[in-house]
């Protein structure tokens, strides 16, 4: 499973935009990696785990901008169309599961 982070947060004072910077960092200090300046995506190995990491967002919210939280199966997120200026980009694949014995 794979959660998705959107956002669109105010830049508008120094404030805002230092409170949209500790958001960006918290997102990539969870393990998130950014897909574009304002969203960021992350692998969960399961539905538990994405329910902890949208739990704790929450927590992390910045007072003002909006947020959304998206869940995608692993099957959806190959299936996502990338493009990068004129060419189509390969299909990125999941992660491989980590056995520990």
């Amino acid at each position: 499973m794979w959660i998705f982070v959107m956002f669109d947060l105010p830049v508008g004072t120094r404030e805002q935009s230092r409170a949209a910077t500790k958001f960006r960092e918290f997102l990539l200090d969870e393990g998130f990696e950014m897909s574009q300046f304002s969203i960021y995506a992350r692998f969960c190995s399961g539905k538990e785990q994405y329910e902890t990491f949208v739990r704790h967002i929450g927590a992390n919210l910045p007072d003002k901008g909006d947020v959304h939280i998206l869940g995608f199966t692993d099957r959806q997120y190959e299936n996502i169309i990338r493009f990068s200026g004129q060419a189509r980009k390969r299909q990125r694949k999941n992660p491989s599961q980590l056995a520990l014995f």
